[in-house]
């Protein structure tokens, strides 16, 4: 499959394993945004293997347990490698393995501008200037709101921040994360993961 090998080809710029299994299902996710495990272990085989392989999709949120404990925020998605369960993908994600099936590279600026570019009274072509800037002020893959209004101050787009953040978490660029509570009430702001997917150069583990 064309397309197979070309995503293939773009995850293996930032990916340090798993690259073959991931573009067998990452292209197969695409055409419904989803994908069951029953289909990724026929796609993989072994069931070490699959375990592997969906624990690399969810730390790089390239795959999303549909299954959680509380809300739908990624730190609260339950990852259970087992029949039955179902695995999303962001629809930044989406934009990323459509564009790279045809071009084997791996362009956020040109998926997030894709993704973008369709809202009304939205300038979608600064948005990848704006993730940008907030892989820039990113401490362990997280930004504050404070943050992310002032990478909308320097775009000249501060009077849309609020609309600007539900679009972020709607296209699986951020996601609150609830966990930082505590040094957020400190700084009393919110507190959001970025997806290190979205810019993999800026990527943080642990």
């Amino acid at each position: 499959m064309a397309e197979y090998a070309l995503v293939k080809k773009a995850l293996k710029g930032f990916l340090p394993d798993c690259t073959d299994s991931l573009a067998r299902i990452l292209v197969v996710a695409l055409k419904t945004g989803q994908i069951s495990y029953e289909e990724i272990e026929d796609l993989i085989g072994a069931e070490d293997e699959v375990e592997e392989v969906l624990l690399m999709g969810y730390s790089w949120r390239l795959l999303l347990p549909r299954r959680s404990l509380k809300t739908m925020e990624w730190e609260d998605r339950l990852l259970i490698p087992m029949p039955g369960e179902i695995y999303e993908i962001p629809s930044v994600i989406r934009e990323l393995v459509r564009e790279a099936s045809r071009s084997g590279r791996w362009e956020p600026h040109r998926a997030i501008a894709a993704l973008f570019k369709q809202i009304e009274g939205l300038e979608g072509d600064r948005m990848p200037d704006l993730v940008e800037l907030l892989a820039q002020y990113a401490k362990g893959a997280h930004v504050t709101a404070i943050q992310i209004k002032r990478a909308c101050r320097a775009l000249d787009m501060e009077d849309k921040v609020d609309s600007i953040i539900a679009y972020l978490k709607a296209g699986g660029i951020v996601s609150p994360a609830l966990g930082y509570l505590p040094k957020a009430g400190q700084r009393r702001t919110p507190v959001y993961e970025l997806n290190p997917s979205v810019l993999p150069g800026y990527h943080r583990s642990g």
